[in-house]
């Protein structure tokens, strides 16, 4: 038997593809390896960067793989041209599937590395939601960027694409404010994410006012942001709302804050002694920062006079607690020791003599029958 008969025609095309593709993979193989023990000697050098090696690895042993492979393309035999421009083209695809997963994990690895190291469950996190608003709405955006970018790279890869985009710019004028006014409501909230992680009116956990309704912001994202209730509703916000409308943030500066307890009580109750009560219930309870501890009368009527004591707490949280606290302790105070100046409805009855000259019945003997 001549060897030639079994010995592959090196001469031939698609035995020079197969070798190229074989060769590829086994490149690729051997440089995966060198750079994964690249990025263990990296990461534990540097741990912060562990997450985003974990992270990106997926995507990195995809991509390697298939630009190896695109390389091999060029070996590739002419004919059948259309069976291998279509492996070129699904490879060429894949391609920029892996990269830009691979951006949007990077992305994704670098928020999640920043909000570990700055971490928000701490009682002074001014700086770190300060940080995590910005990483977070940026990342977000960035996010979408990649996604939009990689998408019309890969149809900008089929030629029928590649025509309707250029006679679509040949006549951009009706298009583009058609496709303007279309895409306003998430461009409009792309850019009021920008600005609110530039400018940042709100960050995550501030403690907000919104329609009424007290709560945190509990996330942040590319178009709106999330805001829990209180009690435990989610109330879903556009990032646009924040820029065209007013609303209060508790906490723009710092989480400290004044608290006010209303109160109604008679005019003859003494108040030195009721303020050394309102002293004493602050200084008892831990939600008191002590700054502020203020008795005042502020407000009267035919009745009973209005007094607020005004407190301060280091964050809304403890402030509701220790307003609580306070009204609930000057009012058993109050029965306690003096429950004549508890708010009463006055009147006044006329003498029994008075009442004789008018021509009707004591008072006392109208009681009396009506026991009877």
């Amino acid at each position: 038997m001549n060897p030639s008969d079994w010995m592959p025609d090196f001469a031939h095309p698609w035995t020079r593809f197969a070798l190229a593709v074989v060769v590829a993979l086994a490149v690729a193989g051997l440089l995966r390896r060198v750079v994964l023990a690249f990025l263990r000697r990296f990461a534990l050098r540097h741990p912060r960067g562990a997450s985003m090696i974990a992270r990106a690895n997926a995507p990195m042993e995809a991509i390697v793989p298939l630009a190896m492979l695109l390389l091999a393309f060029r070996a590739a035999p002419d004919e059948p041209a259309r069976l291998i421009g279509a492996l070129e083209h699904m490879v060429g695809l894949s391609l920029i599937v892996a990269c830009t997963w691979f951006a949007v994990r990077c992305v994704g690895a670098l928020d999640a590395m920043v909000s570990r190291f700055n971490p928000i469950d701490l009682e002074d996190n001014l700086r770190a939601r300060r940080v995590q608003t910005q990483v977070r709405v940026l990342s977000r955006t960035a996010m979408v960027v990649i996604v939009v970018l990689g998408i019309g790279v890969a149809l900008m890869t089929f030629p029928a694409v590649r025509q309707f985009g250029a006679s679509l710019l040949a006549s951009a004028g009706l298009a583009g404010l058609a496709v303007g006014l279309a895409a306003k409501p998430v461009l409009g909230n792309l850019i009021a994410g920008i600005q609110i992680a530039l400018t940042q009116p709100i960050r995550i956990d501030d403690v907000v006012i919104v329609e009424n309704e007290w709560g945190r912001v509990e996330e942040i994202t590319s178009t709106y942001v999330v805001v829990s209730i209180w009690d435990e509703r989610r109330m879903i916000v556009p990032l646009q709302y924040f820029i065209e409308n007013p609303f209060q943030n508790w906490t723009r500066t710092n989480s400290q804050i004044l608290g006010s307890a209303m109160l109604w009580f008679d005019y003859g109750l003494p108040l030195d002694p009721l303020r050394a009560e309102l002293e004493r219930l602050c200084k008892a309870a831990p939600e008191w920062d002590g700054r502020v501890c203020v008795l005042q009368v502020v407000d009267t009527n035919d009745k009973a006079m209005q007094l607020r004591a005004l407190v301060s707490s280091p964050n809304s949280g403890k402030s509701w607690d220790l307003r609580c606290k306070v009204r609930e302790g000057l009012i058993d105070y109050v029965r306690r020791e003096f429950p004549d100046f508890l708010p009463r409805v006055r009147g006044e009855v006329a003498s029994d003599v008075r009442m004789a000259d008018a021509g009707t019945p004591p008072f006392g003997h109208r009681m009396t029958s009506a026991r009877r």
